[in-house]
């Protein structure tokens, strides 16, 4: 079903700061200010803070609309905007919306061809033809390989030559640019001037002037390399244990996901014959295809229950036109309970066609309760018209009575509160309206047939064909169940107490089997959708390198099980319930049909997370639910002033959970502290030699962590960044932080100098 959960995420990013910093500085004080917004769920609400980064998920009541809700959260950060950071950005909010969540997941791979080709191949090329398919949100990369103009720094050349990371950037930025300048105005005509400044080639950005030395002028190719190469990846994408770009598709709200899918797999086949040759498009996760398949299992059982209803029908009223006459009852609701389902706004979805299901056995007990009591009074010797008339009158009020008693059971559970209520909304409304529909039918449909269409058999005629045969067979079988049940009633009767007791101790005992943990709970129940998703997460400070070796280990061992199709790999991006980190990875395995393998699901998860807790340097949470994805099933949250206290009380607290039955997975959602260098200024020092705060940063920050100096037009036509950074030998060990020069003013000569950032600080 569409859940519209009113949850709004919110991202404000602080450059630079500590973990420590961004919570004391940014996430207390709003959460202060969230305290004053009314209809908020404070117990599911979260806010976590990480390096340069403060995050908030903001619950509020179901009855809340999303619309007021965001507003709400704006004016509570706007009250509170004086006391924030000046250096913290602009607060990024976000609507949660499941109908939103990826609907297809496709990897491009080749052994061919180089990954920035391919991540061209991916985006725009495919990327811009998926997003004119009808119903398609968004289409975002993942793993792909930029092309960019990287402007490499060499440091012992920047000391050598006096020039600073800030005077390259500076230059790059004043020198590489084009822009319109104004317009000649002639007699009858105008002309527009254009200013033509852009670097076509890296050889022209080599020979770019960024600063003179004793009247020499020093060339970018003096202090830096211009190469046409690639961004550093931050993402990356596997398949099979071959590097992929990966490509997420989101479906827009109102369409169907089956409709849409169906309207992808069209046009990635269209793709698949325009690409390069060597490049292969594979569908690696379909929500298209779980749909297709919850859906069809609803619809098996409903026809399949539809059918043995309509048999023991036949059975038991030993007439072809009878059952026909009650069975009517069956279509005609179930076909104007899809008007109720679009008159509420549902859809076909899996809960609404569960309803049907249930309902069902519900639907004909009518029209056999009318069209029995109408045989009656045929029997008694009226006419057809008469018996329907008063048959159908002296039943009609006992029917309706069972018929609104199914209705006040089910339509509360339409109004049950939180995301239950709004899971089984589609459930219970389409009980009671198929049954209000099949009251109808009964007080209408059946007397009007029972009228005008007799019945042979009540008219005397005899039955010889062998199905007759076998009815009263059947008949003859059932009277002397029935003969035996009299006695059974007999002595229930005669022994009043010991039914009493019998009653009410079986309802105990039910009750006793859930309250003692002997029958389980859940909120949906498990279902077997040939998929499995395991998270890895490697050790704060990994790096990608790192946390894909873990995470190849964990899909490689997957991949030896003959029950698992293939494995697809995701690394960087975001892993549910946690902060994007090059430390994560999402390993997502498909089955084989399950009518093609002997394992289940379940079991294979089981069999998986014992492997894999023998993986040394990560720690693997294996998940098999159906609906909840990889998401844990229970949380514990615990919360405290003192974060040192709190982290190790948390993890006594997992340690003790690990050990009760049944727990798998158990784990904390800090996982420690990111290792990080600081850098503390000499000032006293600095400040003698004309060195600042700010300049230091300037020229750490495009050293160390790159920064977009302006654009380039690559041979083929496309725009690129032009990125500057340390060449990635130079900014591997803390020797080369402590080495990076910086510029301290001029000397006498009027030359500036430069000295190591180590002698000004720690």
């Amino acid at each position: 079903p569409d859940i519209q959960q009113p949850i709004i995420g919110v991202s404000i990013l602080y450059p630079g700061a500590s973990p420590e910093t961004v919570e004391r500085e940014i996430v207390e004080p709003i959460e202060e200010a969230f305290s004053s917004i009314s209809g908020l769920d404070w117990e599911n609400t979260q806010a976590s803070a990480t390096d340069g980064l403060a995050q908030f998920t903001v619950f509020f009541d179901f009855e809340k609309d999303i619309q007021e809700a965001s507003q709400d959260i704006r004016d509570a950060i706007s009250t509170q905007r004086v006391d924030l950071p000046v250096e913290m950005e602009e607060p990024v909010l976000t609507r949660f919306d499941p109908s939103q969540q990826s609907v297809i997941s496709l990897a491009l791979t080749s052994d061919m061809i180089p990954a920035p080709t391919l991540t061209r191949i991916a985006d725009p090329t495919i990327v811009r033809e998926l997003r004119t398919v009808p119903g398609v949100a968004q289409v975002t990369v993942v793993g792909g390989v930029e092309r960019e103009l990287t402007v490499e720094v060499r440091p012992a050349e920047l000391q050598a030559t006096g020039v600073s990371v800030a005077e390259v950037v500076q230059a790059l930025e004043a020198q590489n640019l084009a822009a319109p300048v104004g317009r000649l105005n002639g007699p009858l005509a105008e002309q527009a001037i254009r200013l033509k400044g852009r670097l076509d080639t890296p050889q022209d950005f080599t020979r770019l002037v960024v600063a003179e030395r004793d009247g020499q002028v020093i060339r970018l190719g003096q202090v830096a390399d211009a190469l046409d190469g690639t961004e550093e990846q931050r993402t990356q994408a596997i398949y099979n244990g071959r590097e992929a770009v990966g490509i997420e598709i989101l479906k827009a709200k109102g369409y169907s996901t089956t409709q849409v899918t169906d309207l992808i797999h069209q046009r990635v086949a269209q793709l698949q014959q325009r690409i390069p040759e060597g490049a292969r498009l594979e569908i690696v996760q379909d929500a298209g295809v779980r749909v297709e398949q919850a859906v069809a299992n609803v619809q098996e059982a409903l026809i399949e229950g539809a059918l043995l209803t309509v048999l023991v029908v036949f059975l038991f009223l030993n007439s072809w036109r009878s059952t026909v006459i009650t069975g009517l009852a069956l279509p005609v609701s179930v076909l104007a309970s899809f008007v109720a389902v679009w008159a509420f706004g549902f859809t076909l979805n899996t809960m609404s066609l569960l309803g049907l299901t249930l309902s069902i056995g519900i639907l004909i007990d009518d029209a056999i309760v009318v069209r029995e009591n109408i045989v009656r009074h045929i029997e008694m010797g009226k006419d057809h018209y008469q018996a329907s008339r008063e048959g159908t009158d002296e039943i009609g009020l006992a029917v309706a009575a069972t018929t609104f008693s199914i209705v006040a059971v089910f339509v509360p559970v339409a109004f049950m509160y939180g995301i239950a209520g709004q899971w089984f909304k589609p459930f219970a409304l389409t009980i009671a309206c198929a049954v209000l529909v099949s009251l109808f039918v009964s007080f209408s449909l059946d007397p009007m047939l029972s009228a005008y269409w007799a019945d042979p058999q009540t008219e005397g005629h005899e039955r010889r064909n062998p199905v007759a045969r076998a009815l009263d067979r059947f008949n003859q079988w059932f009277d002397r169940m029935a003969d035996r049940y009299k006695g059974v009633i007999a002595w229930a009767l005669d022994h009043r107490l010991a039914m009493m007791a019998l009653a009410v101790g079986t309802f105990f005992a039910a009750i006793a089997m859930v309250a003692l943990g002997i029958v389980g709970a859940g909120f949906v129940p498990v279902s077997d959708r040939s998929e499995i998703s395991m998270i890895v997460e490697a050790p704060p400070g990994s790096n990608l390198e790192y946390t894909r070796i873990k995470a190849e280990e964990v899909a490689r061992r997957t991949r030896e099980h003959p029950e698992v199709a293939y494995t697809y790999t995701t690394i960087g991006t975001s892993v549910p319930g946690k902060t994007p980190s090059v430390d994560q990875a999402l390993v997502y395995a498909r089955l084989v049909p399950k009518a093609e393998r002997d394992v289940s699901q379940e079991e294979l998860g089981q069999t998986l997370r014992r492997e894999l807790t023998q993986l040394g340097g990560a720690q693997v949470s294996v998940f098999t639910s159906g609906f909840g994805g990889a998401f844990k099933q229970i949380q514990l949250q615990l919360t405290g002033p003192d974060a040192r206290v709190l982290t190790s009380l948390a993890q006594r607290a997992a340690q003790a959970v690990s050990e009760v039955p049944g727990a798998v997975d158990v784990g904390l959602s800090t996982r420690g502290q990111k290792p990080e260098l600081e850098v503390e200024l000499n000032r006293g020092l600095a400040g003698s030699l004309g060195i600042t705060v700010g300049q230091v940063a300037q020229s750490l920050r495009p050293a160390f962590a790159g920064i977009d100096a302006g654009d380039w037009v690559d041979p083929s036509g496309e725009t690129r960044d032009v990125t500057v950074r340390l060449a990635p030998e130079s900014r591997e060990r803390v020797t080369d932080l402590r080495q990076l020069p910086l510029v301290a003013g001029t000397g006498p000569d009027g030359v500036p100098t430069t000295l190591p950032l180590g002698q000004v600080a720690s």
